[in-house]
């Protein structure tokens, strides 16, 4: 069968592959994949950045974003064939370490987990695959090929879980402001969980024009570009930073408004910007504010982002999908386009 491989810490040595059926010692289920979402994590294992084969191999299968349709399962079990999946990306550690063992291997303290098609497991980008029963999301079928989204929207649910459990730290929290930074794929379903949640959502986005502004507005949200410093009477009381851009964090850090909450899900740039730590920890300290990270899911995030996508104008989340490719022109689908939400590659075409 044909999959996307790459030696990892090799730039540009991904190819398509002809590659032996999965052993069923990969999991009980034989799963056909139908879509596979391609993002920055994707690009920058292409490019050598980072990456890990599994321990018998030197290639690894590339692709965390999965969609698929049940071809075999176990009979009795949760899933049957013709079911539609989404594949859980990261895997406990084996020692395992407490939070593992809890099932929050999101939050692994020791660092030994494994992720597919990142970090010592094959990926979802062959046109067949299996996984285990329990790290496999069931997907209603009226969500359909939308699906493809449910691993990024579980990183937003995560980070929307999060804060909220920071936010009743104190009994009167009641957050009314929302300001996103990015108008990506994570940035578009932070915005959408927010108004889900009833709140005053702004995205701050550099694009003047695209597809990104209307999906904003379409969303009842307020479509803001510029600076911080020209949106600053905003003071909002969370701030979903989405870039990663180092100067963006800067700029948000420390103006959320007092018992505000600044959750980073961005990762990019590594270049120096002038900070006064100072000023930020003064304002911290005073305005009992607090800054946090957020990264990867467990069980739990999947079902609440199947729960938020599910309620979603499914017309509008078709409208992230802005590009489709074909497996066999994979490498279109790694190619950065300024229009770009969220490119696919289609295993059905």
């Amino acid at each position: 069968m044909r999959a996307i491989t790459l030696l990892p810490g090799v730039p540009n040595s991904a190819q398509l592959d002809d590659i032996p059926e999965p052993p069923e010692s990969h999991g009980s289920l034989l799963v056909r994949t139908l879509a596979l979402g391609v993002c920055g994590t994707d690009r920058e294992i292409v490019s050598g950045a980072y990456g890990e084969a599994p321990p018998d191999t030197e290639r690894l299968v590339l692709g965390h974003e999965s969609y698929g349709e049940v071809l075999a399962a176990p009979p009795g079990g949760r899933f049957t064939v013709g079911d539609r999946i989404v594949g859980i990306v990261r895997r406990p550690d084996p020692v395992p370490c407490p939070a593992c063992a809890a099932g929050e291997w999101d939050m692994c303290r020791n660092g030994q987990y494994t992720e597919r098609g990142i970090k010592g497991i094959h990926g979802f980008g062959s046109e067949r695959f299996r996984i285990e029963p329990s790290y496999a999301i069931k997907v209603d079928p009226a969500l359909g090929e939308h699906g493809v989204l449910l691993e990024p929207a579980s990183i937003v649910a995560k980070a929307w879980d999060h804060i909220e459990r920071i936010g009743r730290r104190f009994h009167s929290w009641e957050p009314r402001r929302v300001l996103v930074t990015g108008a990506g794929p994570v940035g578009l379903l932070a915005a959408l969980i927010g108004m889900q949640r009833n709140h005053e959502v702004y995205v701050l986005n550099r694009a003047t024009d695209g597809p990104k502004p209307g999906l904003v507005r379409d969303l009842g949200a307020l479509y803001l570009t510029g600076t911080i410093d020209d949106i600053i009477e905003l003071a909002p009381d969370i701030v979903i930073e989405c870039t990663g851009v180092p100067s963006l964090i800067a700029d948000v850090l420390g103006r959320s408004a007092p018992s505000g909450i600044v959750c980073l899900l961005g990762l990019g740039g590594h270049n120096e910007v002038s900070f006064d730590f100072g000023q930020f920890n003064n304002t911290m300290v005073l305005n009992n504010d607090v800054v946090f990270g957020s990264v990867n899911a467990n069980r739990r995030h999947y079902e609440i982002a199947a729960g938020a996508l599910g309620q979603a104008d499914q017309a509008w989340l078709g409208r992230l999908i802005s590009r489709r490719v074909s497996l066999s022109n994979w490498q279109d689908a790694l190619e950065h386009r300024a229009d770009d939400i969220k490119v696919v590659i289609d295993f059905t075409l």
